[in-house]
C-alpha cells in the first residue's frame, strides 16, 4: 500500500485532499478489524460491548484517565470515568459466565499523544475462562497473519522497520533481556518478588543507566526497559517479552514455581508495543492491595488517585481462572499498513487545536 506522508502542519482531517490521502489505510482498517472479529468468532469467542462511563477508570499509577460528572435525575452529583480499558468490566461478564469473549473497545488516555497515541483509541480485549495464558501468544501469532492477510501484507512495517508477516514469533523473558542488554540480574533485585531498590540503582549505575535520587525500583525498571531492550524488539519477528517481575504486573497473578516473577507478557513487533497479556489475578484481597498501592504511588507522583471499583472487587471473589489480553488495535492496522501516524488510521482523528503533537 502506498504510504500517506504525514505533514508537520496538517490539515484538517476532514480536508477533502487529506481524506483521500487517508482513505486507504481507513479501508484497510476495516477490513482488519471484520477479518479479526470473524476469526475470534470461529474460535467460539462472544463480543460483547462494554460500557464506557464507570465508577474507576482503572488503577494503574500512570495511565491518566478523563473524568466527568453523572447527576441524578435529583440533581445530585457524582463523578464518573471514561475507561482506560474495558478490563474491569470484561473480568465481571467472566464471572457472570462468560467462557470466551473479546471487544473492540474505544478507550481513553489522558496526556497522551503522538505518533503511536491518541487520547482516544481502540483496544481489542479477549478473554479465556479456564485456559492458560500461553495460549494467548498462539491467539496473537494467528491474529497477525489474519491482520496481514486483510491488509494484502507481506511485510510488517513501521518507521524504517519492516519484518515479513511470516516470521516466526520468539520469546524472551524480562530477566534474560536485562542481562543481555543491560548486564544486569534483574531478579538478583527482586528477591522473594519483593523490590530492591539499592540493588536495582546500582546496577543500574554500574551499567551506565541513569539514576535519580527519588527514583522507585519501577522508575529504574521502566528507564532501563524503554532505553535499553524495548528499541531491539520485534524487528527481525513478533517477539513475547515474558515473566515480568510481579511488582510490574498489577492485575496478573505470580507464576507457578517463582514468586518473583509473573504470568504477563508483552507482544513487540517493529519496536512497537503491541499487546499486553495476563494469567489473571482472582485474589480480591492482593487485588485490592495492588490498586492501592497503585493509587499511593499515583497520589506520590501527580496528586491525584481514582477510585476503586467496589464492584469488581466483589466479583473477583467468584471470577474463574482466566486468561486475557489487550492488543492495541490501532497500532496493528499501523504496522499492517506501514502507516507512520496513528492518526493515519483513525477515521475522525483529534483536531490538533486541542494540543499535542501532530
Amino acid at each position: 500500500m502506498a504510504r500517506a506522508p504525514f505533514e508537520t502542519t496538517p490539515s484538517p482531517w476532514w480536508d477533502a485532499g487529506r481524506h483521500a490521502d487517508r482513505r486507504p489505510f481507513l479501508l484497510a482498517r476495516n477490513r482488519v478489524k471484520a477479518a479479526l472479529r470473524r476469526w475470534l468468532e470461529t474460535q467460539g469467542f462472544v463480543e460483547a460491548d462494554t460500557a464506557i462511563l464507570q465508577v474507576s477508570p482503572g488503577n494503574e499509577a500512570h495511565l491518566h484517565a478523563f473524568e466527568t460528572t453523572l447527576v441524578s435525575p435529583d440533581g445530585s452529583r457524582r463523578p464518573f470515568y471514561l475507561h482506560t480499558s474495558p478490563e474491569l468490566a470484561c473480568k465481571k461478564l467472566l464471572t457472570a459466565g462468560e467462557t470466551r469473549l473479546f471487544t473492540f473497545a474505544p478507550v481513553f488516555r489522558n496526556r497522551e499523544r503522538g505518533p503511536l497515541h491518541h487520547p482516544e483509541f481502540t483496544m481489542l480485549e479477549w478473554y479465556r475462562a479456564g485456559e492458560d495464558y500461553e495460549v494467548l501468544m498462539h491467539d496473537c501469532a494467528a491474529l497477525l497473519r489474519v491482520a496481514a492477510e486483510a491488509a494484502g501484507a507481506t511485510r510488517f512495517r513501521h518507521r524504517g522497520v519492516d519484518v515479513a508477516c511470516s516470521a516466526e514469533p520468539q520469546r524472551l523473558t524480562v530477566a534474560q533481556a536485562f542481562a543481555e542488554r543491560a548486564g544486569i540480574d534483574l531478579l538478583a533485585t527482586t528477591p522473594d518478588g519483593l523490590p530492591d531498590l539499592a540493588a536495582l540503582a546500582a546496577a543500574a549505575s554500574r551499567a551506565g543507566v541513569r539514576v535519580a535520587a527519588d527514583d522507585t525500583w519501577a522508575d529504574i525498571f521502566s528507564r532501563i526497559l524503554v532505553e535499553r531492550i524495548e528499541p531491539h524488539l520485534g524487528r527481525s519477528g513478533p517477539t513475547f517479552l515474558t515473566e515480568y517481575p510481579v511488582s510490574e504486573a498489577a492485575l496478573a497473578r505470580p507464576k507457578a514455581g517463582d514468586p518473583r516473577v509473573a504470568e504477563r507478557f508483552e507482544l513487540y513487533l517493529c519496536g512497537v508495543e503491541l499487546a499486553n497479556g495476563f494469567g489473571e489475578l482472582t485474589d480480591p484481597a492482593e487485588q485490592r492491595r495492588r490498586f492501592e498501592a497503585e493509587m499511593a504511588e499515583k497520589a506520590r507522583v501527580y496528586g491525584e488517585r481514582y477510585p476503586l471499583d467496589e464492584d469488581f472487587l466483589a466479583a473477583l471473589h467468584h471470577m474463574p481462572p482466566a486468561s486475557g489480553i489487550a492488543l492495541g488495535f490501532d497500532r496493528l492496522v499501523m504496522l499492517a499498513t506501514g502507516a507512520d501516524h496513528i492518526e493515519q488510521v483513525l477515521w475522525t482523528p483529534l483536531p490538533y487545536d486541542t494540543g499535542g503533537d501532530p
